[in-house]
């Protein structure tokens, strides 16, 4: 039942990195013409938007204009991955 756990872990982790992924894509503005480009942006923006898209209508960027929605994000991440892990662990094992 490990497996699961690790499963689990590996799935946050890839959430974590499609969001740093996606910031560093709204700084670096690839070419859009390319269909791979195109496609796999697609993707990340799919799968991180339902989580991007609440925490940015709930904390506005400001008059900075800074979105710090996915540092909200990541943190949140870990908090429920650690939480999602500690309770497989507890029904697994008994802990």
């Amino acid at each position: 039942m490990s497996m699961l756990i690790w499963l689990v872990s590996t799935l946050f982790t890839i959430l974590n990195w499609l969001i740093i992924f996606r910031v560093i894509i709204s700084w670096v503005r690839p070419n859009l013409d390319h269909p791979q480009w195109r496609k796999f942006l697609r993707i990340t923006y799919n799968i991180t938007e339902p989580i991007l898209g609440p925490i940015r209508r709930l904390i506005p960027t400001g008059s900075l204009g800074i979105d710090i929605s996915p540092l909200i994000a990541i943190f949140a991440l870990s908090i429920v991955r650690n939480f999602v892990i500690s309770l497989l662990r507890s029904i697994i094992y008994g802990i």
